[in-house]
């Protein structure tokens, strides 16, 4: 693979290029299937149905998600800028290393 191809990547396939076309279609009908398999096909139908026949609720539950969201990760950042400052900096795996140590030393005392 060339540089040029690695930085800038391929051409986006048009659907209606002969050239890509039946890739295109096999994409589609394996994704189409796949939708079925899995039932995403039928629940964007009911989401879907719920959001024509409700849209204020729609909209006022999908809003609500993003707020939470955006709230709990804002409530995040406030309480790791509050951490003590003399507190010592740990990494989440020497933590988890330091409380593997205490169990297996718990255990091992029985």
């Amino acid at each position: 693979m060339s540089w040029k191809k690695m930085i800038l990547g391929e051409k986006m396939p048009d659907k209606d290029d002969p050239k890509y076309k039946k890739r295109y279609e096999s994409e589609v009908t394996a994704g189409r299937k796949t939708a079925r398999l899995l039932k995403i096909d039928k629940a964007a139908s009911a989401v879907q149905q719920f959001a024509c026949k409700y849209p204020k609720w729609f909209l006022t539950i999908v809003f609500a998600i993003v707020l939470s969201s955006l709230a709990f990760n804002i409530y995040r950042v406030v309480a790791v800028s509050r951490m003590q400052k003399t507190e010592q900096h740990t990494t989440a795996t020497e933590r988890q290393e330091k409380l593997l140590k205490q169990k297996y030393h718990r255990n091992d005392n029985r």
